[in-house]
């Protein structure tokens, strides 16, 4: 059914599609707007007595300010109002007012029109206010965003050209340091041969964090190409396997390498994957204490080979998981921390994983271990791109 709209001043009925009341000429837009926006939800089918007062608080107020009551009116008028009010008897304020002739309807009207207009102007200047301390804000955080984009370029270029910088004296080292221990500049003793041994390992786990930085610095630029291609997963882990047992050797820990036989084929970037692998079970094996074990397991499941690395270490609390793939950030940051490293193994297996397509998951109990988990494509498949 139509809605019919009563006139704000002289209570006719009147047609809502009209920009003027037909009898009194009064403009309807206030009325309209009003009617649709105390009753969003319903279908009227009955007059409702539209007011313009209702749109402003403390009309009584209102008109004392500008002259046109005084307080003992206001006061009369109020009482007015709660006796209709008690008889079942709807009253607002400027009704209780004309009634009683404190003022006429005119002037309810013409301070109504005023009052909403100047409130009107008020919330166009608080929307103003309001878009220029967001725009102001939003280009301040562009400015931030670009001064630590910057400084993240800085700094990936810092420890990228570092790192380039060190690989050349240490080569220098290694060289010297093979030549040693082969006895190729004389004999040594055995007191000599165990310093060389000490040197060697020392040598080693620098080279591996200089390649941990460069990794990264590429990472961070955007530089993480990836030449994919078909490989055999044992292939992959026995690159390093040698150093990898050797270490397990060293803290007495039993490594494990579960690899089926009739293991697919799956498609990766060969050098990248076998990063991956070592620094995974390097990582076991550091957080895993004398007498434990550290696994590398896989199964192909449908379409994909599933890889599991566990060990039986340290662990890591549910609650700071997600810290772990944090670039240079170690979960304990002490100086006197037991486990060394430079934090970035994790981050860098996250973002070679991740441009693999694949999702690391990270399972851990304190105090009985850790397993990662990620999934890789069977070579020979359409993967849809």
């Amino acid at each position: 059914m139509a809605v019919k709209i009563t006139c704000p001043s002289c209570h006719s009925s009147v047609d809502p599609s009209l920009h003027n009341c037909s009898q009194c000429g009064v403009s309807l837009g206030l009325a309209v707007a009003l009617n649709n926006t105390a009753f969003p939800d319903m279908v009227l089918s009955m007059d409702v007595r539209i007011a313009p007062e209702t749109l402003v608080p403390r009309l009584g107020e209102l008109l004392i300010e500008r002259g046109f009551i005084g307080f003992e009116d206001l006061e009369a008028a109020l009482d007015f109002q709660r006796e209709k009010i008690a008889k079942g008897e709807p009253c607002l304020i400027g009704q209780a007012l004309v009634e009683l002739g404190f003022v006429n309807q005119y002037t309810i009207d013409e301070v109504v029109t005023v009052q909403i207009f100047e409130l009107q102007h008020k919330l166009e200047r608080t929307n103003r206010e309001l878009e220029q301390r967001v725009a102001e804000r939003t280009a301040d955080l562009q400015q931030a965003l670009l001064k630590l984009t910057e400084l993240n370029r800085l700094k990936s270029n810092f420890i990228s050209n570092i790192s380039h910088e060190l690989r050349t004296p240490l080569t220098h080292i290694k060289g010297y340091l093979d030549i040693l221990a082969d006895h190729s500049l004389g004999p040594l003793t055995t007191s000599q041969e165990n310093a060389i041994e000490v040197l060697l390992r020392s040598e080693e786990r620098l080279e591996q964090l200089i390649d941990d930085l460069i990794q990264f610095s590429l990472a961070v630029k955007g530089e993480l190409n990836l030449s994919l291609e078909a490989l055999e997963v044992r292939q992959l882990v026995e690159a390093y396997l040698p150093q990898t047992l050797k270490k397990a050797e060293g803290k007495e820990i039993n490594l494990e390498i579960l690899l089926p036989s009739d293991l697919p084929r799956i498609v990766a970037d060969e050098d990248k994957m076998q990063w991956v692998f070592n620094q995974l079970l390097d990582n076991g094996i550091k957080f895993t204490p004398s007498g434990g074990t550290v696994a590398l397991s896989a199964i192909q499941e449908q379409d994909l080979v599933n890889f599991t690395i566990s060990d039986s270490g340290i662990g890591i609390p549910e609650e700071r998981l997600s810290e772990i793939f944090r670039p240079f950030h170690q979960l304990d940051g002490s100086v006197t921390r037991r486990y060394a490293g430079t934090g970035l193994g994790l981050a860098m297996v996250h973002r070679i994983l991740e441009a693999h397509g694949a999702a690391l998951s990270v399972d851990s109990t304190p105090g009985a271990g850790t397993r990662c988990m990620f999934s890789l494509p069977i070579a020979g498949i359409d993967h849809g791109g």
